[in-house]
């Protein structure tokens, strides 16, 4: 059994699918791991930490391989070079779809991050929430780095500065985590989310939740329903006054798959004082905020505009390590008798594998690819 570690190719993907130490305990386990040269540099693991954990460092690393793990999907011209019934491990965007078709017209066992279901069971393996904690942490980061006053209180002989108010629209992973980093560094967070539990979760992280008095919102895996239009600009009116009032605000809300709401408009970031900060975590799936750009940085009236673009890469070290965790248990889990033996029965191997022996297994990229009756 071999595991092959892919050098990733986009240039601004940072990360690497398993960093030294989980090569180590796969090996225990009884794989055979091979890493392309320079796999790890990104993030800052040299070919000496992979030879030193017991890995083979050489090119080709995915010929012949049982398990290719990467971050981002292979190139189609490289998948069809693997060999029927390699398993692959990475996130896997069905848009657009041409990797999706490669990957089951040549027989290859895909498995997609981004779907392993939100259980508990599962935590161990949940990519999403890994890169999602890396992403809100980052942002908070940003947001302190480019807004131009202190974010913590500051009591001096010579007078005091007020601390910095900050704003987070989305309290899930990321947006808990920016919370949480925001008041580490000393400003005033406020929170507001759609769902139930969000109030207490924001409260617990020590800021203050807003209530707009609309309904809640909780759909299915932990994520927010879809809202009316007429719903979307109420709840747009109701934020208004505290967005004007924010010197950060930074946004979360995202769901994989879908447009991202848009919760912020133009006329709302036009009210914000001059040297504000928006931070836009969901600018690659169209953003929160109205004219936000994935990877650019614009300004909005007095306010500067940054739109995430593969956060998680910016701090490629720490993304790798839980990214290449949530991998290594993956293995782990479709590891039975010492051998890869994925049991499609389990309800997280089912739920994550989307092609498999010639055919789409997951039923909403099958419908995508072949249209509802396929």
């Amino acid at each position: 059994m071999k595991i092959a570690v892919v050098r990733e190719t986009r240039p601004a993907e940072r990360r690497v699918a398993l960093v030294p130490e989980q090569v180590a305990k796969l090996i225990e386990l009884g794989y055979e791991v091979a890493v392309e040269p320079a796999a790890g540099e990104r993030a800052l693991y040299s070919d000496d930490q992979y030879r030193d954990a017991g890995a083979e460092v050489a090119w080709g690393a995915d010929h012949a391989a049982t398990i290719v793990a990467s971050v981002q999907p292979l190139e189609r011209e490289r998948l069809q070079r693997l060999h029927a019934g390699t398993a692959l491990l990475s996130f896997l965007p069905t848009n657009p779809p041409d990797i999706i078709r490669s990957a089951a017209r040549a027989k290859l066992t895909a498995f997609a991050m981004e779907l392993v279901p939100r259980i508990s069971r599962a935590q161990s393996m949940d990519a999403l929430s890994s890169q999602a904690l890396v992403a809100g942490y980052r942002a908070a980061i940003v947001a302190a780095e480019r807004l131009p006053r202190f974010f913590p209180l500051n009591m001096t002989a010579a007078g005091t500065v007020p601390p910095a108010q900050v704003l987070v629209l989305g309290a899930g992973v990321a947006g808990l985590q920016a919370i949480a980093t925001a008041k580490r560094l000393g400003g005033v967070v406020k929170a507001y989310d759609v769902r139930t539990a969000a109030a207490e979760e924001i409260a617990s992280m020590g800021a203050q939740p807003i209530t707009l008095e609309l309904g809640t919102l909780d759909g299915p895996g932990g994520y927010a329903r879809e809202m009316t239009a007429e719903r979307a600009q109420l709840q747009r009116e109701l934020l208004t006054p505290y967005v004007a009032a924010a010197d950060a605000l930074i946004t979360t809300a995202a769901v994989p798959g879908r447009t991202a709401p848009m919760l912020v408009s133009r006329a709302m970031v036009e009210q914000m004082k001059p040297g504000s900060v928006v931070v836009d975590l969901a600018s690659e799936q169209g953003g929160n905020v109205e004219g936000s750009v994935a990877g650019t940085e614009l300004t909005i009236g007095n306010a500067l505009v940054w739109g995430g673009a593969n956060v998680p890469s910016q701090m490629a070290g720490p993304a790798s390590r839980l990214y290449g965790q949530n991998i290594a248990n993956l293995i782990r889990l479709m590891t039975r008798n010492a051998a890869f033996d994925p049991d499609f029965d389990d309800e997280i191997v089912r739920g994550c594998c989307v092609t498999h022996d010639g055919a789409v297994l997951h039923e909403p990229t099958r419908e995508l690819l072949n249209g509802p009756q396929a």
